[in-house]
């Protein structure tokens, strides 16, 4: 995203680091105080349009704070797996576009909410459900092999549980009434404006991928000179037999690395080669 990069150059300075860690205290806050409270302080946060034109402009604000569970237990490692993804998306990302992905998916949210209502009359509230779906769909598409333990003891990949919630979107979207399609909508816009120009390549790159590693692979079946080599360096395994090399799942092909450039290079896609 080439608009997103200039912008991050000339802004990046007022990005806010660490976005998540606030988010997810405001959570756990309005998760205790709403203990006593019995359900009213959420009811004072959440996007509700009627009360945003009444002048309760805090609402188009608030409703991220809202806790996504109920459960005492549950909240702890909900919260926890949050602050988690938003941590690992920032570092990957760097703070501006974290910022950036966050607050567009807020502002998708609001807009769609207040305009249902200015159109139809009728009441869309908004938390923040949708725009937490996102943040998961976000780090399963940049890790999708990472596991995570089902109850601390079934080990699953992120991609399988992201699948699952996918299709469980679909339904609702396909199913749901008109509000909630554009619920849906404005809920996953921003990983569709972030993602969505690589998850239409995909199936390309990944036949063109195989193409490329049989042809590496019948490189080396006639005798090559090394059967390693690092795309950045050009260090092979005879240069020092201690080096270790990987192959980078974010390059669109078949392209090897040592581990000092494994994180530490530039992506080789379909634009720069």
């Amino acid at each position: 995203m080439k608009l997103l990069d200039r912008l991050e150059r000339k802004y990046s300075k007022y990005a806010i680091h660490n976005l998540m860690l606030y988010i997810v205290f405001a959570n756990a806050v309005v998760f205790i105080l709403d203990l006593a409270g019995q359900g009213r302080l959420v009811y004072q946060l959440v996007l509700i349009p009627q009360y945003v034109f009444q002048g309760q402009i805090w609402r188009i604000f608030t409703f991220v704070m809202i806790p996504p569970t109920t459960s005492l237990i549950f909240i702890i490692f909900v919260l926890m797996f949050y602050m988690f993804i938003g941590r690992t998306l920032e570092q990957e990302w760097g703070s501006f576009k974290f910022n950036v992905y966050y607050f567009l998916g807020m502002t998708f949210i609001v807009i769609s909410s207040l305009a249902y209502s200015l159109v139809t009359g009728n009441v869309l509230m908004a938390d923040a459900s949708y725009l937490n779906l996102t943040l998961f769909f976000a780090f399963a598409t940049l890790y999708p092999n990472y596991e995570i333990r089902i109850y601390f003891i079934l080990p699953v990949k992120v991609k399988y549980l992201a699948y699952i919630s996918a299709l469980f979107t679909l339904f609702m979207f396909v199913s749901g009434p008109i509000g909630s399609k554009l619920s849906i909508i404005a809920g996953v816009g921003n990983y569709l404006l972030f993602f969505g120009k690589e998850l239409i390549k995909r199936p390309a790159n990944r036949t063109k991928n195989a193409s490329r590693k049989k042809q590496y692979d019948n490189s080396m079946k006639t005798g090559s000179e090394h059967k390693h080599k690092c795309h950045v360096c050009g260090k092979t395994e005879h240069d020092d037999p201690s080096l270790e090399f990987r192959y980078c799942s974010k390059c669109d092909g078949y392209y090897e690395y040592c581990l000092e450039h494994l994180k530490d290079h530039e992506h080789m896609t379909s634009s720069n080669e």
